[in-house]
């Protein structure tokens, strides 16, 4: 049965999430669908992330396995055609062929993510659903220095959702960047994997930091904690963006 690797860009603020939901729009099943179009198969697609509602996408990953062998581009431009027709907005960037072993969750060696927030008075327009809107100036000198602080392998108990479903609340945070170019600041966050949350929950945080309510000793504070109710408001999920997977 050949396997399909999918790359996949969507903006999620109609989905209730990447997974598959019953009685609400998800991105995987509006995949799904739109592969039942094409090729009349149920198709099971696994992804690399399960973004939440409102979170979007330009690098997620997804495999599934089809009953028969069609050219790579062809499966790629039919479930565009069924996606667009459906009125989604996820597009499948580009489809290849690849071995039975391959797993877009479980072979992903790394992933990326992106945060934006616009610091400015006037509100937004066109960037309303995608980035968090923040009026107070922000330090963003400060909040990469205390991003710092979150770097490396930890317990990220208070960075985690309570209904976080990993096994272990350990991780290594391989980068956390926190850079302004005019009014738009980015917070750029690497790791292998990342636990349910973890990321707006950090963003959150740091913006405390920013607007001069929280120091860094305060985020390492709340890191020592473990426990949840330490942690700062949790960002939007507008802001936030899976850039890149890696295999």
């Amino acid at each position: 049965m050949p396997r399909y690797r999918l790359d996949i860009e969507y903006d999620g603020t109609a989905y209730a999430g990447w997974q598959r939901q019953a009685d609400q729009p998800s991105v995987q099943g509006a995949i799904e669908a739109a592969l039942f179009a094409f090729c009349r198969e149920q198709v099971t697609l696994g992804g690399a992330g399960r973004t939440d509602a409102g979170v979007h996408a330009t690098g997620q990953v997804a495999h599934c396995d089809l009953d028969r062998d069609w050219p790579a581009n062809t499966v790629r431009d039919a479930v565009n055609a069924h996606l667009q027709m459906a009125g989604e907005t996820v597009v499948i960037l580009d489809a290849a062929r690849v071995g039975p072993d391959f797993d877009s969750r479980f072979s992903a060696r790394g992933r990326h993510y992106l945060y934006r927030i616009v610091n400015r008075h006037p509100p937004l327009t066109l960037e309303r659903n995608f980035a968090w809107h923040v009026k107070k100036e922000l330090d963003v000198e400060a909040m990469h220095r205390a991003a710092q602080r979150l770097v490396g392998h930890h317990d990220f108990t208070t960075f985690r959702s309570v209904r976080c479903q990993s096994k272990s609340p350990e991780k290594t945070l391989d980068r956390l960047d926190v850079t302004r170019a005019g009014p738009l600041i980015e917070i750029r966050a690497s790791a292998r994997s990342f636990l349910h949350n973890q990321v707006r929950s950090m963003a959150g945080t740091l913006k405390r930091v920013g607007d001069g309510g929280w120091s860094a000793d305060d985020v390492s504070a709340a890191l020592a904690a473990r426990d949840r109710t330490a942690c700062g408001p949790v960002a939007p999920p507008g802001g936030l963006c899976l850039i890149k997977v890696d295999y």
